[in-house]
């Protein structure tokens, strides 16, 4: 049944059937149109070109005197080709037949030779043989067959040789490799920098290895730079940023213009490069259990860190058993809060804290000895990678690092283990290293810039002597070398990438510095090479004050000073700061400039005076120099007195003493 299709919209009306009838008819144009193909009328048949008008087209172009209508086509005769093939290959054939057979008769006679001359070499010669049947080729000379059978010979017993000694070449490549790894380890030298009394619990260096800064549990922290000083390796500032805490962590922002410092206290200071502060984190209210309703911690710090590439964020870990995200101008309160829980869901409390090298994770390790990991683009509700049974429960995880390309993770505890996690396959780790005593709940470790090595540092037992750096390879956990660095506990390790220097926090208070003189760039190595100069002490002399209130301004004294403004005053007074003649562009205060400098000193120097007169001689020696030259050849005074007064008379010293009359004035 058909039926009209219309759309009305109340008086108007549109018959849709009529349109696309119209539609159907009128479109002619575009790219096609769907269902059956019709019929094409309008097409050009192709022709075929016959062999007439080829001729037609050659006489052309002889009338013409065209060479040709644009490039011809190359033609090939393919029966001709084919003929040519075959006979190459059956001369060919003929060929090596040819000197197969020959060849056959050199060998079957070399074969004899050896047989007779030993039984082993007539195998290798087997072999050969059938090995060689398809040898193409002109025949070998006679002058040369003796030679190749020698030196078949000394192939086969240098393939055994080799055989024999393949094992022996695996176990070379083994200490090798050991060797390489234990060359990268930079300790040629060792430069000793005194902190303090007490043991070194953090270290800290910024990434562009100018500055150190250590903390100490005797609440101080100083501040090395390297650049400025001598061989004394002296800090050139030393605080106390947290008044009466033990400092636990310090580490240097990713631009390195400001530290982290976290210490015992419920708050963590942020300073600038010189020590002073920058900011300090709310504290949280102790009376809330929610740490959620908090704005910051209530219980004393344990670890602190930067993003790695966020530069004004850091991570807080503390004793109430949360971990806070701070951002830097924005301290009164935190931005993101991770509670840390048991498996049973009751509280833990992190131990230490870090990011991932690319900052996407956040990892924590608690003192149930579980390492749990949040995703940092994510909610820090549920962690996305846990591992509760990573060390032993009750013991502090002191420490975290990953490794540089981010796929391994290294943990240090205070179980005496340290050891290694393959984040691909968390479940179990890697290798494990014990008997590695620590008796402070910050001993570190960390892997140095290539990953190949991991560095931890090991505290001193009953019954030892000297605490020890110990390098183990990552790829088979071989301890690869160890240093004796102290009579003390070794705390803290730093393997700085750009530096190559290894920077190692002790018990006894003091920060040792290991380098290479090839392999390692600047830090420790400006600071040896510079000489230590004293400082001049100013001497004081202690002097009875005698005050003359109504003196004259000639006999006034002057009131006491300060040393530093005594010293500003002596600076300005050119004698006693013992100023060096000013350079002068005339003559002036009784001094003339260089000759030349003006006409009067030109002909002072060159002219009037053939040779100086020094100012502390006696003029009348001077002059009496001169008399005999003056007696000899008189040209000024003699020829004037030679008439009235032919023989010089000089007048005589009197002996009495007597004063002689004085002249009246006329």
């Amino acid at each position: 049944m058909n039926t009209k299709k219309v759309i009305t919209f109340g008086k108007i009306s549109k018959d849709l059937s009529q349109e696309q009838a119209k539609n159907t008819e009128s479109v002619s144009s575009g790219f096609g149109t769907f269902g059956k193909k019709s019929l094409e009328t309008n097409i050009t048949k192709m022709n075929e070109i016959k062999p007439e008008d080829e001729e037609e087209s050659q006489n052309l172009k002889e009338v013409m005197g065209i060479t040709g209508f644009g490039k011809k086509a190359k033609s090939f005769d393919v029966q001709e080709m084919l003929e040519h093939i075959t006979k190459t290959i059956n001369t060919n054939k003929a060929m090596s037949e040819k000197t197969k057979a020959t060849d056959k008769e050199t060998k079957t006679q070399l074969l004899e030779e050896a047989k007779s001359s030993d039984a082993a070499d007539n195998e290798n010669a087997n072999d050969s043989k059938d090995e060689e049947d398809d040898f193409i080729g002109p025949p070998i000379p006679h002058g040369l067959e003796n030679s190749t059978l020698s030196e078949q010979s000394t192939k086969v017993k240098d393939k055994d040789d080799d055989d024999d000694e393949s094992d022996e070449d695996d176990n070379e490549s083994d200490t090798e490799d050991e060797l390489k790894l234990k060359d990268k380890v930079p300790c040629s030298h060792e430069v000793t920098m005194t902190h303090g009394t007490k043991a070194v619990t953090a270290i800290a260096a910024d990434p562009s290895g100018a500055r150190l800064a250590s903390g100490s549990i005797d609440y101080d922290v100083c501040f090395w730079d390297f650049a400025g000083m001598d061989s004394s390796m002296r800090s050139f500032r030393t605080l106390q940023p947290c008044e009466n805490h033990p400092i636990k962590c310090l580490q240097y922002s990713m631009t390195g213009d400001v530290i982290l410092v976290v210490s015992g206290s419920a708050q963590a200071k942020v300073l600038d490069r010189d020590g002073f502060e920058k900011c300090e984190t709310v504290k949280g209210d102790q009376y809330i259990s929610d740490m959620a309703r908090t704005k910051g911690h209530t219980a004393g710090l344990n670890s602190g860190c930067w993003h790695p590439f966020t530069k004004e964020e850091y991570l807080t870990c503390s004793q109430d058993s949360t971990c806070r995200i701070w951002i830097l101008y924005r301290p009164r309160a935190h931005k993101h809060l991770i509670k840390c829980r048991a498996q049973n869901g009751v509280k833990t409390i992190p131990t230490t804290c870090g990011y991932s090298r690319e900052g996407t994770v956040v990892a924590c390790g608690c003192i149930d000895g579980s390492i749990q990991m949040w995703d940092h683009r994510k909610n820090f509700v549920n962690p996305s990678l846990i591992q509760r049974n990573a060390h032993a429960q009750g013991s502090e995880i002191s420490s975290l690092s990953f490794s540089y390309l981010g796929q391994m993770l290294a943990t240090r505890s205070c179980d005496d283990t340290l050891k290694l996690w393959d984040l691909r396959a968390f479940k179990t780790p890697v290798f494990e290293a014990n008997n590695l005593y620590s008796r402070y709940d910050t001993t570190d470790c960390m892997f140095n810039p290539d990953d190949s090595i991991l560095i931890t540092g090991e505290s001193l037992n009953r019954n030892q002597n000297t605490g020890r750096i110990l390098f183990y390879d990552t790829k088979t956990f071989d301890l690869i070398n160890e240093i004796n660095v102290t009579n003390s506990h070794v705390i803290k390790t730093l393997w700085h990438p750009k530096l190559n220097q290894i920077f190692v926090g002790c018990g006894n208070g003091i920060v040792k510095v290991y380098y290479d003189s090839k392999k390692s760039l600047r830090g420790a190595k400006l600071c040896v090479v510079k000489t230590h100069l004293k400082q001049k002490h100013i001497e004081v002399m202690s002097t009875q004050q005698i005050i003359t209130p109504h003196a004259l301004p000639l006999f006034r004294q002057d009131r006491p000073k300060s040393v530093r403004k005594q010293m500003e005053k002596d600076r300005l007074d050119p004698v006693k700061s013992r100023r060096p003649d000013l350079p002068i562009t005339s003559g002036q205060g009784g001094r003339v400039a260089s000759s030349g400098g003006t006409l009067s000193s030109y002909v002072i120097r060159n002219l009037g005076l053939s040779k100086r007169i020094e100012d502390d001689q006696d003029p009348r020696e001077a002059i009496l120099k001169y008399a005999k030259v003056a007696e000899e050849n008189p040209y000024w005074i003699a020829p004037a007195y030679k008439k009235t007064q032919p023989q010089t008379i000089f007048q005589s010293d009197e002996q009495d003493g007597a004063s002689s009359a004085k002249k009246q004035k006329t």
